[in-house]
This record gives structure tokens, C-alpha cells and sequence, in this order.
């Protein structure tokens, strides 16, 4: 049930009494969350799980900033016994709407902090893209420095081996060197499908050399690019393409790119492996290579939606990519079959087995841009052979034996198509969803991936196949499922822990990702997808894992499923380059622009919002108080008389002075805005360098909660003062983001007048500001550009110190006369900045 102020006090009361009744050791039950957040329209489920015998009848979703319970709750689904846990429970919080930052309770017993937001996943597609640079091959922008840059020399070619050709470039596949032209195809067409169905997700802040600095061109397509350029060297004529670059004889232990210098006995030149259709393995391995249509539709189906994406911008690589396309495609058909990966002197290798998905994806991609129906009957051939791609319902599955994870094949031809093609296209997505819906149904994680290698590549797949049978089909019969296996990626698992290294930045995330660049030098690896847990046995197998440290998750391991935060778990905690490209598409499907908030033509500066809209005759009055109160009961009759609705922003300081409470609570009842200004009006940023973060996290926060608290004394809920504005008026980005991860919005005044200065005494010397210098400061700026103070946050103080005789709010009837004499409108905040969110 929803709590309503009434109920409030008896539940508070309740709580306290049955906590000690009903509550359970902390240290041995525990609340799973999605640490991104939710959604309000989505499915919200958290997962308890716990190593005693529990019964749970109901629980509480708590309002982080109040510390008020929501929020009561009877939707618990028991499970019984899964993994390491003798009792596990889906707690359903699916009616919450209401936005901001919140814990579950059940007992002693509470969940890590989340959210609950329209835009908890805003910036998180870009956010991967960090990953991805750091993986650049040939020249890498994180270490601003080359590698590999000799690649390669021929193996298994038509020319003799040893034959020279440049292959530099394209992205490393995770800790390892290695280049697989497989994993780099499906990337790189993961990328650019995220920029076609979602181009509103992403940003322009790095250069197509991956440093950083906008170039007018989208960063997902910069990074699509730099596959696709490889991609052409790797597939340089027809008939003539290449698989592979080096082997596992790069397993040489820890070491950055840039210092790389195994030896393949070419000197730093590695070996590049031509896609021959046949059995390859230098050493005492061999793969099961049949043939080359599965390298070959990959690389057809990524050049084709290229020259789609590039058709406008650039038509002639667009022309070079279509003639690629076309010349892959014809060899794939050449050659029917699957083209493993080559194995070194280790077991492990790429053993893909299936092809006719990646032929049919390449025959949708050629048909999209060619019109030829030719290719479109092809593609529907090719559809029959494989429906369901077939590890959706096994219990398990060679290494990468049916890649990519996920057929797209299917959507990109069902989208164009009609009829009862369509619907036999749809029909695949829904059996292969149904697979894994029965096998997850049956566990409170809803997980029915099996835990093989790469487990997470599974779930990114099997939740994109969720969202384009919805698109497809609007049914969203699934969507519990694809919601909770999203969940399992973000934290909602037995380990509570995020699969994508560093996201939320305030989560609990991978620390020792097997990876050389953190395990060396503590670089962050930000943006990759954890390759994932897998089942007990299968860890027990895997030759050269040598954990470094006692196992922090001892106790959430199981003979089930296994996951290690170890340097030395190359099996669970390496990320990995295509899984995070991958994962890519459908998180630019869930965001867009990391700095959104509902206010599309609003002014930003490093993420808060500093002016509305620039076009509209409006603006918003704002005053801010902390220790002086003085004009307070002068403002309030001026607006009053005016019939002007302003916004007020007070810290918790000025809220619980009792000489305040009858001024606000007037400004209450006149229906002005009131918000938040810190507690204690704390100095978050260095005057002299602004980058320089002068609080701890957790003492903003508590802060801010306090403010809040202190708010709710005059019955002013969060979720009615979203807006946030700073004391000092001075930040920089990581406060912002740390105030959107409370589900607020930090704005701030316009700051191209002196209105702001109204606080300065002539002991300032050359700082203070008189009431006419303030008064003829806003009236030059409104005559300087056509805009004028058009969308204003006009900021003053609603009490100054006792020495400043010459009180600009004493002016406030004169200025806000010659506001409307120019045909200014005023708004409160809260209107003036969604008035154009609506549009």
C-alpha cells in the first residue's frame, strides 16, 4: 500500500515495535537491487535472499532523502533454496511512480541504495563507449600512445606464409592482445544499430581519435568507425579475408599494449589467419573450422548497415562499404560453414558452429540497402534453417559455439516484412524467449541463461531479444523477465554486484577486473560487461586460475554458480569488448543524453541547468536564504501584490530557525516554490580550482538529507522540490552527477547580471555591489542580444548582513516594474523549466 501522512506515524510506530520480532541478522540475509535504478513504468523487483529459514510477509521501499517508508508492500514470491541460500524471495515494487532515491527494509535488513527515474539510464550507452577506446588497437587514445602497430604476417593464406600486410588498428578482445575478426564484426554492427535506432542516446566529446574534444560527429560513430576501417583491412579484395590476428601464445602474462613485445619470430609482427574454410591450429590443437560464411556474413552484415549509416554524411565510404558488403556476402556464400577461431598451444578457442544466422542478418542488411528482393528471399531461406538460436534452453554450450548470442537476422528482416513472414519471424524471437522464460521462471532471479563462459554476453542477448520481440510485436509477456535479467546485470544477482566495471560510479562494481591496465596501475577499465559467472564445475575445470586474495564472496558461492572479483578469475572477471558493445544497444534503447532533464531547450553548464528556455518571455525570480532573513516579510508583500509566484531555496539552517516558521509557511500558502540549499551551506568546490572536491559523498548526502528533513517539518516532500540549488553557487560535474544519483536536479542562476551580488557590504572593497550598480547590471544585459532574459534564473538573497544599509530587495517593486514593462512573464522554477519538457 501507499503511505499517506496519516498512516505515516502508525507505521513508523509499527516498524519500531516489530522490528526485534521479525527481523533477521544482517549478516545473513541480504536485499538485491538493480543499483542503476528503475524506471517508473518498468516491472521493480528486488530479490531477498538469506542463509536462515525466513518468512517475510511484507516489506518497505524507504525514501532515502526522509528516511519515511513509501511504500508497504505483501508481493513476495518464496522460492526456496537457489544456490548457496536455504531461503530466497522476488519482492514486488512495481506500483512505486514516485521518483528519487530510495532503500528497501525488511526487518534489520536493507538494500543498497537506488533510484527510481525517468533517466537513471541517461549516458549509460556512452558510457561503455570508455571501454571501448581503452581497447583501441594501433593507436590507443587512453595511453595516448601506439601498439601492434607492425601487424601482420599471413598464415594459412594463398600467399606464401610470412607475406606482410597491414592489419594494424581495430579493438583488442579483453585482458588479452588478440584480434578475432568474428567478435569485431558484431561490435562494430552493434554500434552502429545503436546509433540508427537510438541516435538521441548518444554524444559528441571525443575526436575520431578517441581523445578528448567534440568533432560534430556522435562518439558511437567515431568508435564505428574505427571497426570499420579494420574491418576493410582485414577484408582488403574479394575472395580474400582474414580471421585473426595472433594466438594464445599472447597469454604471456600482465603487461600494457604499448609494451607488448611477445614474439611470434617475425619480430613485433604477429600472425594474421586467413579465413581458408579449413581445420587450423599451428601447435597440438586444432578448431573444427567447416568453412567461412560465418566470418563472412558478420563482416557483410556490419559494412552494409555502414554504408546505410554513412550514406548521407559521407557517400563515398559509404559506396566502399556497400562494394565490401556485396564482395563478403558472395564469399560467405562461397564458402557454407562455420570459421572458428584458431587455437595456440592452449584448448581454448572460439568454437562457433552455427553460420546461417550471420548470412541471414547480412542478406536483411543488403536487402535494406540495395532493394533487391533477392536478398530478401535469401534471408528468409536462411531464417528457417536456425529459428531459435540454440543455446536459448540448454543446460549448456561449447565456448562461443552459437555466436553472436542473439539473432538479429530475424528483426532486421521482420521489419521489413509483411504478412505471415512477419509473423513467422516474430515467432522465433517468442519460442526462443519462452525457452528461457521456463527455465528462469522456476528461480527468484528469473535467470534461465545457463552459467557458461561469458554467461553476461547470454543475458545482454536474451534482453535484447526481449525488447525487439516487443517492438515487433507489442507483446510484453516477457518483460518481467528481460527486466530482471537486466536487474541481474546491474547487481541484482547473489553477489550483489554491477557486471559492467564502474557503473553506477557510486556502486559496488568490479575493483580487480582481470585486466592489465588496472591490475599495473590501477587504471580504471570503466564501461566493460564482466564476462560473468559461471557454474562451480565448470570454474573447477579451467586450467592456469589462481585466485590472489581470500574470496571476499565466499559466502555467495555455490556449486551453482561461481563469481569472483580476482585479477586471477580470467573465467568470471575479465571484461570483454564485444559483450560491451553489445550491451550498448540496449542501453541507448533505455537513455538518452546523459545531461536530460526534461527541459529540452534549457541552458546547461557542466550538467545544471543554468537558464530555461532561451525563446521564452519568461523567467523565474529566485531568492536563497541560510543565516539573514530580513527582507523575507518585504518579498513576500511585494509578490503577493504582484500576484507573482517565485521560488525560494533555504538550507536546513534557515528552515528550522523558529523565527522562520511563520514567513514560510506563508510563502507556503501564497504558492511559491521552496527547495533545497544544503543544510549547513557547505563550500562543496575550491575557489582557486574548481575540479577540487571539497566534501566526501556520503557528507553531501547527508547533508542534503538533513536539508530535506528539516523541509519536512513544513510537509515539503522531495519528490515537490526536485530542484536543488547549491550554496555558493559553485560546483562542477561530479556534484551534479552525485545530485542526479539522489534523484534531484541541480540548477543554478543564469549569472550574467549582479543580481546574485546583492549579498556584498562595503568592507568588500572592490567586490561590493550597490543596489544601482545590481539594478543597472540586469537592465544592460536584457538589451545586449535579442534574448534578453529570456528563461532567467534571476537570483538575490531574501536577507543580507546587518552592515549592508543599501538593501537591494528594497528595489525588488522598481525592478520587477520595469520586468514587465519589457513583457517579461514570471514562473516559478519548477514551471519555467518543464514548460518546454512537454512539447
Amino acid at each position: 500500500m501507499f503511505l499517506t501522512k496519516e498512516l505515516y506515524g502508525f507505521v513508523l510506530i509499527t516498524t519500531l515495535l516489530c522490528t526485534s520480532v521479525s527481523g533477521t541478522e544482517s549478516d545473513e540475509t541480504w536485499i538485491r537491487i538493480n543499483q542503476i535504478g528503475y524506471r517508473p513504468s518498468d516491472p521493480k523487483f528486488a530479490v531477498l535472499v538469506s542463509r536462515l529459514e525466513v518468512s517475510p510477509e511484507e516489506f518497505q521501499v524507504v525514501d532515502f532523502l526522509t528516511g519515511e517508508p513509501v511504500y508497504i508492500s505483501k508481493g513476495i514470491r518464496a522460492f526456496g533454496k537457489y544456490g548457496p541460500f536455504t531461503t530466497t524471495f522476488r519482492l514486488d515494487f512495481t506500483p512505486v511512480q514516485e521518483q528519487g532515491k530510495f532503500f528497501i527494509r525488511w526487518g534489520d535488513t536493507k538494500s543498497p541504495v537506488f533510484r527510481i527515474g525517468e533517466q537513471v539510464y541517461d549516458g549509460a550507452a556512452d558510457f561503455l563507449l570508455k571501454y571501448m577506446r581503452q581497447q583501441r588497437c594501433g593507436y590507443n587514445p587512453f595511453l595516448r600512445d601506439s601498439c601492434h602497430t607492425h601487424d601482420g604476417f599471413t598464415v594459412y593464406g594463398p600467399m606464401p606464409d610470412g607475406t606482410h600486410i597491414d592489419a594494424a588498428g581495430g579493438w583488442h578482445d579483453a585482458a588479452d592482445y588478440l584480434q578475432y575478426a568474428t567478435t569485431s564484426a558484431n561490435a562494430t554492427f552493434n554500434l552502429l544499430l545503436a546509433w540508427r535506432d537510438y541516435p538521441g542516446a548518444f554524444q559528441d566529446r571525443f575526436l575520431a581519435s578517441g581523445l578528448p574534444g567534440p568533432n560534430e560527429v556522435p562518439d558511437v560513430l567515431d568508435e564505428a568507425r574505427w571497426g570499420l576501417e579494420w574491418l576493410q583491412k582485414m577484408h582488403p579484395a574479394p575472395r580474400l579475408m582474414f580471421n585473426q590476428i595472433a594466438d594464445d601464445r599472447d597469454h604471456a602474462g600482465f603487461r600494457l599494449p604499448d609494451q607488448d613485445s611477445v614474439s611470434y619470430g617475425h619480430g613485433l609482427e604477429r600472425p594474421v589467419y586467413f579465413c581458408s574454410g579449413d581445420v587450423q591450429g599451428l601447435f597440438g590443437y586444432k578448431n573444427r573450422t567447416n568453412g567461412v560464411a560465418s566470418t563472412a556474413g558478420k563482416f557483410s552484415s556490419a559494412f552494409a548497415l555502414g554504408a546505410a549509416v554513412y550514406r548521407s554524411p559521407v557517400p563515398e565510404f559509404a559506396d566502399r562499404l556497400q562494394h565490401k558488403a556485396v564482395t563478403a556476402y558472395e564469399f560467405g556464400l562461397a564458402g557454407p560453414g562455420a570459421c572458428q577461431t584458431a587455437p595456440g598451444r592452449a584448448p581454448y578457442f572460439y568454437e562457433e558452429d552455427n553460420w546461417t544466422d550471420d548470412m541471414e542478418l547480412a542478406s536483411a542488411c543488403l536487402f535494406r540497402i540495395t532493394g533487391d528482393s533477392g536478398y530478401f528471399d535469401s534471408g528468409m531461406k536462411f531464417s528457417e534453417l536456425e529459428k531459435v538460436t540454440p543455446w536459448m534452453g540448454a543446460d549448456s554450450a561449447h565456448h562461443y559455439q552459437w555466436y553472436p548470442f542473439i539473432n538479429i537476422g530475424h528483426y532486421e528482416l521482420a521489419v521489413q516484412a509483411t504478412g505471415c513472414q512477419r509473423e513467422f519471424l516474430i515467432s522465433c524471437y517468442r519460442q526462443g524467449l519462452k525457452n528461457v522464460f521456463e527455465r528462469g521462471v522456476k528461480n527468484p532471479f528469473f535467470i534461465g541463461a545457463p552459467f557458461i563462459w561469458c554467461s553476461n554476453n547470454l543475458v545482454c542477448a536474451m534482453i535484447t531479444q526481449g525488447l525487439l520481440y516487443r517492438k515487433l510485436s507489442g507483446d510484453d509477456q516477457f518483460l518481467e523477465m528481460e527486466t530482471a535479467l537486466r536487474d541481474w546485470l546491474f547487481g541484482c544477482n547473489p553477489w550483489g554486484v554491477s557486471m559492467v566495471v564502474g557503473m553506477p560510479s557510486d556502486g559496488l562494481t568490479a575493483r580487480d577486473p582481470h585486466n592489465s591496465f588496472s591490475h599495473l596501475y590501477g587504471f580504471p577499465v570503466d564501461g566493460g560487461l564482466l564476462d560473468g559467472p559461471v557454474h562451480g564445475s565448470i570454474y573447477k575445470k579451467l586450467q592456469y586460475i589462481h585466485l590472489t586474495k581470500p574470496d571476499e564472496f565466499a559466502a555467495f558461492q555455490s556449486d551453482l554458480v561461481v563469481y569472483h572479483d580476482d585479477v586471477g578469475d580470467y573465467s568470471t572477471n575479465e571484461p570483454t569488448m564485444d559483450g560491451t558493445a553489445s550491451l550498448v544497444y540496449y542501453l541507448a534503447a533505455m537513455s538518452g543524453p546523459e545531461d536530460m532533464t526534461g527541459c529540452r531547450k534549457c541552458i546547461f553548464s557542466d550538467g545544471a541547468v543554468v537558464r530555461g528556455d532561451p525563446g521564452s518571455h519568461t523567467l523565474a525570480l529566485v531568492f536563497t536564504g541560510d543565516e539573514y532573513t530580513d527582507g523575507g516579510i518585504q518579498i513576500r508583500g511585494i509578490l503577493a501584490q504582484k500576484k507573482i509566484r517565485a521560488s525560494f531555496f533555504f538550507t536546513g539552517n534557515f528552515y528550522r530557525n523558529p523565527g522562520n516558521r511563520s514567513l514560510i509557511r506563508s510563502l507556503i500558502d501564497d504558492g511559491h516554490y521552496l527547495g533545497a540549499h544544503s543544510d549547513k551551506h557547505l563550500l562543496y568546490n575550491s575557489w582557486e580550482n574548481r575540479d577540487s572536491v571539497l566534501v566526501a559523498r556520503d557528507s553531501f548526502e547527508t547533508d542534503l538529507k538533513n536539508n530535506y528533513t528539516a523541509m519536512m517539518n513544513f510537509s515539503i516532500r522531495p519528490e515537490a522540490a526536485r530542484y536543488f540549488l547549491l550554496p555558493f553557487e559553485w560546483y562542477n560535474s561530479e556534484i551534479t552527477g552525485w545530485t542526479k544519483d539522489l534523484g534531484l536536479r541541480l540548477v543554478n542562476h543564469t549569472g550574467e547580471t549582479l543580481s546574485a551580488a546583492d549579498y556584498t557590504i562595503p568592507e568588500m572593497g572592490e567586490r561590493y555591489r550597490s543596489a544601482d550598480d545590481i539594478m543597472k547590471s540586469i537592465r544592460e544585459r536584457s538589451g545586449r542580444d535579442p534574448q534578453g532574459l529570456n528563461g532567467f534564473l534571476l537570483l538575490m538573497h531574501i536577507g543580507t548582513h546587518p552592515d549592508r544599509m543599501d538593501k537591494f530587495y528594497q528595489r525588488l517593486p522598481e525592478l520587477i516594474g520595469w520586468l514587465e514593462s519589457q513583457g517579461y512573464r514570471f514562473k516559478r522554477i519548477d514551471d519555467l523549466l518543464s514548460e518546454t519538457a512537454s512539447e
